[in-house]
């Protein structure tokens, strides 16, 4: 920050990198508003023509679901999803889309009311209060413009050896003792602290009214359904010695607290599994070898076809055995090829294979007899396989005669032990990943934590490039390397506010989309045993990422060179990350109000419009051969929680932390902007595009909700700095109750709610003697309540059709 205060010193800083300019925000809503409304478009011709992409869900959905079909008109489907209900998301999607869908909607309400405070009372105070800047000379750099606002509010040059960047200028320094708290002059700064506990309030009783109506919700569906999966819990940490189906069920009976169906105890499959997939792969290659022989043109016409131009038939080109091949299309013109023995002479396809002497002899011979013996082989190898017996380990899957008591056994102390015969909830038997079952609890915890330290050191090296692109792209470095080109960029705003900020908010959003495909593959091998658990695994790296290197760094830290210096002063003065996150986050504000706007109006029509997958289905249909590749270019996409949720999490933290300062409006709308777009967005992908594979039961609103506190403590502590830098040290103090409040509710809500959001409670669950017990109240879902109760769903849910004749089996010991 010394070179905002002094021209002359060439020290470009991590502040200047996205430091404001007078043109940004103008700037980045004309590229936000021209990418969004020409993909909205786009999104709004296509999806009538292209419904193999934009329904794909819908076509594939049980017609017994009773989702309505949205009409074909360039924007009639929009009123219609409007309409869809919470009833029909729940029963068309599932309760993780319905936990999703419930965090946007609160969003909406919470920053409606949050709004409307902002401009109707913060704003006219801040106008009447806070003058605008007016700079003494006619330069409008951003270093003049942020030198003469902190000059307005009150700031002088920064002391030299003082731990804070701005003193107040009716005093050196906050804690040399002068109190501005109940100065006639900056009274309205008790208006901040008012709405600082206002917000907080607001936050804490809509995420508590939310919370209340997940888990009625989650209860009574999981209650009300019966699954295998609800009556099954995982059993880990065996003994060597009670490691045998019978004995289970024997251990698990005599607890009394039901009779046990069945007991599925992992062993060491890793040969079997090896063996499944490369006959994947060979499978692949034959049905690949067999297609480019299939597609190749004939040699020579056919036999009995001398002349090719029929097969003697004497009814000539427009004779009916054209017109039947013309209706039975090419599947039946090959089949009845084939059954007339009209073969062709094609070119077989060759394979080149390595034998010898570390396989460095080859040889060319046919492909298709190459791949059909090697499958030959590996078929009588699985038969073989799937005969022995193997190594048990130390996991189980115990399915029970009732839910009652997978509930019981799932809620309560089975072995007096440390470590031994630990229950958890089953995950789906679709959902588990069978090579994670057999490996060792402590191969599976050393990787967990491998991951979990390599995510953490990934983090801080995140920061070397995040630094070195904004620090290229910052006014002050090409002015150091290329003088011409920064005059010239200085002499035109607008090129000067895409160079500046424009472009730095780009690279962040697109390193926002690119890393977490990263930390999803780091999750996939982490060693964790169900993909639900994957997915929640991938919100909480994904969302650490987002915090960690788009928030703080760009404002506690600023710069990597500032980390180290801001951490030591930390440790010397436990106030300085206070001082530090309040100071630059004015600065930063239209940075983060750009990095709003292209997400919301730029980004969320791409998403709708699927933007990846419409640019890679050509590349996927070009390169596909089987029918099985065409097959899999038509399926729905998958939605991935972890990709998306991290993000809106992160922009609700900011408009929490600008809703009371000055200007904090324009972030609140903004934001506000985003959870509506977000909202419909995710509705139509949720419920007709893509789908949603892993089944986690809700378990992201836990993770939703901490992250929500987390925004309110870094909310507070902003406020707090914000009022110690102005000198009002008893209104700073005064944020202090609130703030221990607000972690004191963490650990209340921990203890509280968050078992809830794991287990079915045992009131919860229908049994067949309880009347009207396959319902949730109308109230849930915001009705008048006038009626008794109202039918949530039809017979079964969406979870019930997937796991229908689904078993806790191993794929390798039963797949064909």
């Amino acid at each position: 920050m010394d070179t905002f205060l002094d021209p002359g010193k060439k020290n470009c800083s991590g502040d200047e990198y996205v430091g404001p300019g007078t043109k940004d925000t103008q700037v980045q809503l004309v590229i936000s508003l021209a990418l969004g409304v020409s993909a909205f478009l786009a999104f709004c011709t296509l999806r009538p023509r292209w419904k193999t992409l934009y329904a794909a869900r819908k076509r594939y959905l049980n017609p017994a679901v009773g989702l309505p079909a949205l009409p074909d008109s360039f924007f009639g489907w929009i009123p219609a999803l409007y309409r869809v209900t919470e009833q029909q998301v729940l029963a068309s999607a599932g309760l993780d889309a319905f936990v999703f869908l419930t965090f946007f909607r609160m969003s909406i309400k919470l920053f409606a009311f949050i709004f409307f405070f902002a401009v109707a009372v913060l704003e006219p105070i801040n106008r009447h209060f806070i003058p605008v800047a007016t700079p003494n000379n006619t330069d409008s750099s951003p270093e003049s413009l942020l030198y003469n606002r902190l000059r307005v509010s009150g700031y002088s040059a920064p002391h030299r050896n003082a731990g804070h960047a701005f003193l107040p200028l009716n005093g050196s320094d906050p804690d040399d003792g002068p109190d501005n708290s109940f100065d006639y002059n900056m009274g309205y700064l008790w208006s901040y602290l008012v709405f600082t506990y206002l917000f907080t309030a607001l936050t804490l009783y809509f995420m508590d009214t939310e919370t209340f109506k997940v888990i009625r919700v989650r209860q009574d569906y999981l209650g009300t359904q019966s699954t295998i999966t609800d009556r099954t819990f995982r059993l880990s940490g065996i003994p060597k010695n009670l490691r045998n189906e019978h004995k289970i069920k024997h251990l698990v009976e005599r607890l009394e607290i039901g009779k046990v169906d069945n007991v599925t105890l992992c062993r060491h499959w890793k040969e079997l599994d090896d063996l499944i997939d490369e006959r994947q792969a060979i499978l692949r290659k034959l049905e690949e070898t067999w297609s480019v022989y299939l597609g190749q043109k004939p040699l020579r016409p056919a036999e009995g076809r001398p002349d090719g131009a029929g097969n003697g038939n004497a009814e000539g080109a427009n004779g009916p055995s054209d017109v039947a091949d013309e209706e039975a299309g090419e599947t039946g013109r090959l089949l009845r090829g084939e059954s007339s023995n009209h073969f062709v002479e094609r070119e077989r396809p060759q394979a080149r294979f390595w034998y010898g002497f570390f396989r460095l002899q080859s040889r060319k011979t046919d492909a298709i007899d190459y791949y059909s013996e090697k499958l030959r082989r590996l078929d009588e190898k699985i038969h073989a396989a799937r005969k022995k017996t193997y190594e048990p380990a130390d996991l189980a899957f115990v399915t029970m005669d009732s839910i009652a008591a997978c509930q019981m056994a799932i809620q309560a102390l089975i072995d007096p032990h440390p470590g031994q015969l630990l229950t958890k909830p089953a995950p789906s038997p679709s959902d588990i990943v069978w090579r994670n079952t057999y490996a060792g609890r402590l191969s599976r915890r050393i990787r967990s934590w491998v991951v979990t330290i390599f995510v953490s050191i990934l983090s801080i090296v995140w920061l070397i490039p995040v630094a070195f692109l904004a620090s290229v792209l910052s006014i002050c470095t090409i002015e150091t390397v290329f003088p011409s080109l920064a005059d010239s960029l200085k002499r035109n705003e607008i090129t000067k506010a895409l160079v500046q900020t424009g472009l730095p908010t780009a690279i962040v959003s697109l390193l926002n989309v690119a890393v977490p495909y990263l930390y999803e593959y780091l999750s996939y091998n982490q060693g964790m045993l169900s993909q639900g658990d994957i997915a929640l695994s991938v919100i909480s790296k994904n969302f650490f990422f987002t915090f960690f290197n788009i928030f703080l760094i760009f404002t506690v830290f600023g710069a990597v060179t500032s980390i180290f210096d801001v951490l030591r002063n930390s440790l010397r003065d436990t106030t300085y990350l206070a001082y530090s996150l309040a100071r630059k986050i004015e600065d930063l504000s239209v940075f983060y109000t750009n990095f709003i706007m292209l997400q919301g109006l730029g980004l969320f029509p791409f998403r709708l419009l699927e933007f990846g997958s419409v640019a890679l289905y050509p590349i996927y249909r070009m390169g596909a051969k089987t029918p099985r590749d065409y097959a899999e270019i038509v399926q729905p996409p998958i939605f991935s929680y972890g990709f998306y949720l991290p993000t809106a999490l992160l922009i609700f933290i900011l408009c929490l932390v600008y809703s009371t300062l000055p200007g904090g409006w324009l972030v609140v709308f903004l934001g506000l902007i985003y959870f509506v777009l977000g909202y419909f967005t995710y509705k139509y992908q949720l419920l007709y595009a893509m789908d949603q594979p892993q089944h986690a039961t809700g378990g992201a609103w836990r993770l939703i909700c901490h992250r929500i506190i987390l925004g309110l403590v870094v909310f507070q502590l902003t406020m707090s700095g914000y009022l110690a830098l102005r000198s009002a040290l008893t209104v700073a103090l005064l944020v202090v109750p609130l703030l221990i409040g607000t972690v004191w509710y963490s650990f209340a809500f921990k203890r509280q709610f968050e078992p809830l959001t794991r287990f079915i409670a045992l009131r919860s669950i229908k049994r067949d003697e309880d009347e009207g017990g396959n319902a949730i109240l109308d109230e849930d879902f915001g009705g008048t309540g006038e009626q008794q109760r109202e039918l949530l769903r039809r017979s079964s849910t969406i979870d019930e059709d997937k796991e229908k004749g689904l078993r806790f089996v191993n794929p390798s010991l039963v797949i064909p």
